[in-house]
């Protein structure tokens, strides 16, 4: 059966200039390094690959480096790679092997958490290489999906909430 998409394009608000009036790019990137605080992060994991668009300036702010974590067979380098659960299957994810020193202070970034799988499975790879989990940060959460069981233990942040 065919979804039906203004059903669902009718379900989603549009909030003009949320959080703050002006340039809500700056805005989101503002909000997410306040939340867990300067000094704190060493390196910024972007999921692709719109995570990459926000975990950049995050690092960046940071002073951090930035980490990509890629689905498989898109890095050029020996990678640590981690298997999850779809809704309709599997996928994986991949870090390069060398990209996380032990005890490094590690902060997840993407856009949407919808089910939590792909948000785990990035923190294992980083936990598997010794870093330690700082948080995971979002821009929407999805919350009738409730992926945030799956990430449960972390502290996770997100600005809107489906």
């Amino acid at each position: 059966m065919p979804i039906d998409i203004e059903r669902l394009r009718d379900r989603i608000r549009d909030v003009p200039d949320f959080p703050t009036p002006g340039n809500a790019f700056s805005s989101v990137i503002d909000e997410t390094v306040v939340q867990f605080g300067r000094g704190n992060v060493d390196k910024v994991v972007g999921i692709e690959a719109r995570g990459f668009i926000l975990a950049s300036p995050v690092a960046y702010h940071f002073g951090a480096g930035f980490l990509p974590v890629r689905k498989a067979g898109k890095l050029p380098y020996q990678v640590e790679a981690e298997e999850y659960a779809l809704e309709y299957g599997t996928a994986t994810l991949e870090l390069h092997a060398d990209a996380v020193t032990p005890g490094e202070r590690v902060l997840i970034v993407d856009d949407v958490l919808a089910t939590g799988g792909t948000a785990r499975a990035a923190a294992r790879l980083v936990e598997r290489l010794g870093g330690k989990i700082v948080g995971i940060a979002t821009l929407i959460e999805l919350e009738f999906l409730q992926g945030r069981k799956l990430i449960e233990g972390y502290e996770f942040f997100s600005l809107i909430r489906y």
